[in-house]
């Protein structure tokens, strides 16, 4: 008698007697003994509560690959990964050896060095930076404050994981030495920042935020640490994410907002956002993959970038997600955001990070544009419905008609871009494939039904078929996206709703605004959207609405 071999994630097809047959019936519940069979072709050995636990994530990927199906996928449509054939060695041979600088910041008022030091806790990097260049304080000053601040803190935010001082005053010594001695590096110069643990940097731990990895050094400086060092900034902390890069929970604790402490920072780029919103420092390094910069920078009130995807180097850091992990700030404002980010480019493409090469310009300052000739879209639908924030979100399409910004309704591509969420699961799975295998996602904190561990031990039932058809379609949501936004600058939307999968899909940059508070005191945020490298029009917009108010300004009591 001839075996009937299980038919799941074949494609909806059965094997049947050594031939596929098409399924002529709605596909049958996924169980576990089905599972068992399942795995034994792809050399798995998760046991039976494991398997269980994957069920509800494989149902739900099996109605993606049915939803995805329906879309029409002409064999002229090739996938959003692109097949790189040069090696590093030729890329970096290619690599302009000319840079260029972001241009001038605009004009800014003299700052002066307060009676009431701890004030400068809430100083933005323009200011700190002013002070610094005109000598009425030393980086080694402002960093010794920092540190203090950062210990002061964290027992409350648990949003450290190390302090790096030694190496935070040795930067902090050398750079007054150098503006002394009249060579200023540019308004980061003897700033003190912090990098989410993802980042590496040499001599300290790099952790992911993950027991699994919490003891290990990785013998190299990451690109943003690199650059960020270039430009004379100074490294005070490695700053808590969640675990391997989802949430706010980490090995050692949950971060908390500044706001209220009884409640998490959001993730995963958690302890950024709390230490910046609490003034522990003046700004802070994140990385976004599905809504790690926006997210937290919610939590916490801050002004959070995500730049398009491949503007900043992610050599160096853990990779989640191969073609959706993007790096940028956490600030004080929209024009702290665009120093850092200038200091993030100037070096331009980074051979070490192929998405660097993508870029067509190096990013420029535009805080001269005259917003009322922006066409700027916004999301008429989303707002439209009724949620949480909508009385602070329309507040701040008022204040920005005020201004003289004629603001024109926006649709979304027609595809849904949740059937694709499982794109960034797959390549999570492949990057740590040898945790999932070895069991040592075990040791990992969160071992609920949504957390990493199951997640992982789901996405290795993905076919390949289907994660190659998920990137061609979105190629196609891509190219609707670019006809949808033509004739666009900028486009505004509600900080979460399919806007922020559609878009960290789709690589357009991001920066969340605060825009006001709830009734029970927590900080809102509206999102700044714009064209794929225009960052410097988003940021001149994205300014010009925080000159026109104070939410940037505000911050959390800190006794």
């Amino acid at each position: 008698m001839k075996k009937l071999f299980p038919s799941l994630l074949l494609g909806g097809a059965c094997f049947v007697a050594g031939a596929f047959v098409a399924r002529p019936t709605a596909p049958d519940e996924i169980t576990v003994p089905i599972l068992r069979a399942a795995q034994q072709v792809f050399g798995l050995n998760f046991n039976d509560a494991q398997l269980d636990s994957t069920r509800r994530n494989l149902t739900g990927y099996r109605d993606s690959y049915e939803a995805l199906r329906k879309i029409p996928l002409p064999n002229s449509v090739a996938p959003s990964v692109v097949f790189d054939p040069r090696p590093l060695r030729m890329r970096q041979a290619q690599l302009a050896a000319a840079t260029t600088n972001a241009g001038k910041l605009p004009e800014t008022a003299k700052v002066k060095l307060p009676a009431n030091r701890d004030e400068l806790a809430f100083y933005t990097v323009r200011q700190l930076s002013e002070l610094l260049r005109t000598r009425q304080v030393t980086s080694e000053e402002l960093t010794t404050f920092f540190l203090a601040r950062l210990k002061k803190y964290d027992p409350r935010l648990h949003c450290v994981i190390t302090l790096t001082e030694d190496l935070a005053l040795q930067q902090a010594r050398q750079a007054d030495q150098e503006i002394k001695a009249g060579k200023y590096r540019g308004p980061l110069h003897g700033i003190p920042f912090g990098a989410k643990d993802l980042f590496s940097a040499k001599g300290y731990k790099t952790t992911w935020g993950s027991v699994p990895y919490k003891d290990q050094t990785l013998d190299e400086d990451a690109a943003v640490v690199e650059r960020l060092r270039a430009a004379g900034a100074v490294l005070c902390a490695k700053l808590t994410l969640g675990e391997l890069a989802q949430g706010d929970v980490w090995f050692g604790e949950k971060t908390r907002t500044p706001w209220d402490v009884t409640k998490g920072s959001s993730g995963s780029s958690a302890g950024s956002a709390s230490a910046v919103a609490a003034g522990l420092l003046p700004f802070a390094i994140g990385t976004e993959t599905l809504g790690s910069i926006i997210s937290p920078s919610t939590a916490c009130g801050v002004t959070g970038l995500r730049p398009t995807y491949g503007r900043v180097s992610r050599a160096g850091a853990m990779a989640l997600s191969w073609t959706m992990d993007k790096a940028g700030p956490l600030t004080r404002s929209a024009e702290d955001c665009a120093i850092v980010l200038a200091a993030l480019c100037a070096a331009g493409p980074d051979a070490r990070d192929p998405a660097t090469m993508l870029a067509p310009n190096r990013f420029q300052y535009a805080f001269g544009t005259n917003i009322k000739k922006l066409r700027v879209g916004y999301l008429k639908a989303a707002f439209d419905q009724n949620y949480p924030t909508k009385a602070n979100d329309q507040a701040t399409l008022d204040v920005l008609r005020k201004l003289g910004v004629e603001l024109v309704p926006l649709e979304l591509p027609a595809i849904s871009p949740g059937a694709l969420r499982f794109v960034l699961t797959a390549e999570g799975a492949a990057a740590f494939d040898d945790l999932t295998r070895s069991g040592r996602d075990g040791q990992m904190v969160l071992q609920n039904r949504s957390a990493w561990p199951n997640g992982f031990r789901s996405a290795r039932f993905i076919p390949a078929v289907e994660y190659l058809q998920a990137q061609r379609v979105r190629s196609l949501l891509i190219e609707q996206m670019d006809a949808q936004l033509k004739g666009f600058d900028c486009y505004i939307a509600p900080s979460f709703s399919a806007n922020l999968v559609l878009t960290n899909l789709t690589g357009q940059p991001a920066i969340a605004l605060p825009n006001g508070f709830t009734a029970a005191g927590l900080p809102t945020t509206i999102t700044f959207m714009g064209q794929l490298y225009e960052e410097g029009t988003l940021l001149a917009l994205a300014k010009a609405y925080q000159d026109a108010t104070d939410f940037d300004e505000k911050h959390p009591p800190m006794p």
